[in-house]
């Protein structure tokens, strides 16, 4: 039986005084542009993606002329595109209303005309769910993952798109050489698409060229060929120590170099555009720096960026570095570090910058299983503070020292922030990202536990007000907590969660069935009982606090299903709880609806608490 959910309650303000509400709305309503890529033929043409018009959309750039031209119009946005290597054609990825499942599209760079649509990018290519692009001039590539597995297609100048690549495991494009003679994909044939294998084909007759797999636990990522034509160099991203780093795949000869780099934390890379370095991107404790790693010498320059944290790099043909920045304080901006070391703002994004916000402290709690770091900001006045734990997503992501308008808002509303970067976060090397297979989400929150217990402890956090929150895997964690600890928690705010495994899996891209296959051991059938431990409806009985989830009514990655089931349970059960239901998928791209959204999830904490 389908209950009819309580509906969130929307106010029409969170803070009664007109400043205090206006700064927390001008974060969300600032112009934000994301790093342009640049077409390798004509470098002045580029594409990024940007919410100015109030919706997530493609632009194009012409450096040239310094003209700016959006692209793509959606009611829910667009957030991916590619410029083709000769600009004349943006790509952009056509799913319906959220729900990721669709086609490439494109159009000129210049616009197309008036009452026409973008043309399918790869005709005979089927809609589905993307698993990687790679244009050349002659050769398009495009990885397609759908409920019986991968398929990749591979289109010759003008002929027919041809499967070159097939299987039921989860897989994909990952680069294409600059002679466009060899296609890497990754493939997890092997059963885990958590560490993923390598092959090579030959573009001409799709034959195996070479192979690569480092075997159980130990993951391959092809980042990219050589920008050299007729160099058939790829550079790897390898784990064999414990944690990422580099090697360079001479495919050709079927040799390789390990690339040890003096760094602690771990490290990604593109390559310089003569093939003689690398542009080196190092993680370490939630923030990012710049390198550069001369090739031949193994020596390793750092490149002066500000602290913080960087969301993409790439250099250009006259060797400027260009990076997305941001720090906890600061907003996002594009920035271009020339060979002189002078660094100066690419890109401004029209109207007023967002306002600033309150640094993160670093905290590192120690534990059975290993030190737990955690990022912390406080609001203003003394402690203890009400405190919400925003537990992130992915599992395989890591909260950063980066700019928020979420974080900032429970700040401005009188809430302690504590983000934790529980065991299967990325950036603190394998062990600790894999520490989590074979029992999910009530390994992390063993980690959560022990960061709850400082906070407490050190006065941060009220023990009577703290709040769990996150979106995705870190709704799915929320939803866990409050059924596993609900002695901690005075209320619960989950976004688009994993509310009931078994549900979820049957429903869920086959993408995310592969992902979870590895993280589990198997499908629900060879290991159901490890899937009923750690689902949150096992613990709804016990869930006490009051709980508001939020869902998207297209999501392919947490079904609105199995979040039905979880709520139904709870209305049976008597426990307070509210839904918000959008017409999107994982998430919006729209501002407005993004706004909404957060105002109910604050509105919703302070009534649970008592504070309004």
């Amino acid at each position: 039986m389908t209950h009819t959910h309580p509906a969130a309650e929307v106010p029409d303000r969170l803070f009664a005084d007109d400043a205090a509400d206006a700064r927390w709305r001008a974060r969300f309503h600032a112009a934000r542009v994301t790093l342009p890529e640049w077409a390798r033929g004509a470098p002045d043409r580029t594409v990024y993606v940007s919410n100015a018009s109030g919706v997530w959309e493609v632009y194009a750039w012409d450096r040239s002329t310094d003209t700016h031209r959006q692209v793509t119009d959606r009611p829910n946005g667009t957030l991916h595109a590619v410029v083709s290597p000769d600009g004349e054609h943006v790509w952009w990825f056509d799913d319906t209303d959220g729900d990721e499942f669709g086609a490439w599209r494109r159009e000129p760079f210049a616009g197309r005309a008036a009452g026409t649509e973008a043309s399918i990018g790869l005709p005979g290519v089927p809609r589905g769910y993307p698993a990687g692009l790679s244009l050349g001039s002659e050769v398009r590539a495009a990885g397609v993952s759908d409920d019986d597995g991968t398929t990749v297609y591979l289109v010759r100048g003008d002929g027919e798109a041809e499967v070159v690549y097939r299987d039921e495991h989860d897989g994909g494009v990952a680069a294409l050489s600059e002679d466009e003679t060899l296609l890497a994909i990754a493939h997890s044939e092997h059963g885990d698409n958590r560490h993923p294998a390598l092959r090579v084909l030959s573009v001409a007759d799709a034959s195996t060229v070479a192979e690569k797999w480092d075997g159980k636990g130990k993951g391959l990522d092809g980042i990219a060929f050589s920008p050299v034509a007729g160099d058939q160099r790829l550079l790897v991203a390898h784990e064999r120590r414990g944690r990422e780093e580099l090697l360079i795949w001479d495919v050709a000869a079927d040799t390789e170099t390990e690339l040890v780099i003096d760094l602690p934390g771990e490290v990604s890379a593109d390559w310089y555009l003569d093939g003689t370095a690398l542009l080196i991107a190092h993680t370490h404790q939630a923030r990012n720096t710049l390198h550069r790693y001369d090739i031949a010498a193994g020596s390793l320059t750092t490149l002066d960026t500000p602290p913080g944290t960087i969301g993409g790099a790439h250099t250009r043909p006259d060797d400027t570095v260009e990076y997305s920045w941001s720090s906890s304080e600061e907003a996002s901006v594009v920035r271009a570090l020339f060979t002189d070391a002078t660094d100066r703002v690419l890109l401004t994004p029209p109207g007023e910058r967002a306002p600033r916000s309150l640094p993160l402290a670093d905290q590192f709690v120690d534990t059975p299983h290993g030190r737990v770091h955690a990022l912390v900001a406080r609001p203003e006045g003394d402690g203890p503070f009400p405190t919400v734990f925003s537990l992130h997503g992915g599992p395989h992501a890591a909260d950063e020292d980066r700019f928020s308008a979420y974080r900032a808002m429970w700040l401005d509303a009188g809430f302690a922030v504590v983000h934790v970067n529980y065991r299967g976060s990325t950036g603190y090397g394998s062990a600790w990202r894999d520490a989590i297979e074979g029992r999910p989400g009530l390994t992390e929150l063993e980690d959560v536990a022990a960061v709850h217990d400082w906070a407490v402890s050190s006065g941060l956090a009220d023990p009577a007000k703290c709040v769990v929150n996150g979106a995705s895997w870190g709704g799915y964690l929320t939803l866990l907590a409050l059924g596993t600890q609900p002695e901690r928690w005075a209320a619960g705010v989950a976004g688009v969660p994993v509310a009931d495994y078994l549900a979820a899996y049957e429903d869920e891209m086959e993408p995310l069935r592969a992902f979870d296959r590895a993280l589990f051991g198997g499908s629900p059938d060879d290991v159901h009982d490890r899937y009923v431990e750690c689902s949150p409806l096992t613990y709804v009985d016990k869930v006490s606090a009051p709980v508001l989830v939020l869902a998207g009514e297209n999501d392919p990655r947490c079904p609105i299903r199995q979040i039905d089931n979880y709520l139904d349970r709870l209305a049976e059960r008597g426990v307070p709880y509210e839904m918000y239901r959008y017409d999107a998928g994982h998430g919006s791209l729209v501002v407005a609806e993004t706004i909404k959204q957060s105002l109910i999830e604050v509105h919703f904490a302070l009534r649970a608490l008592g504070l309004r």
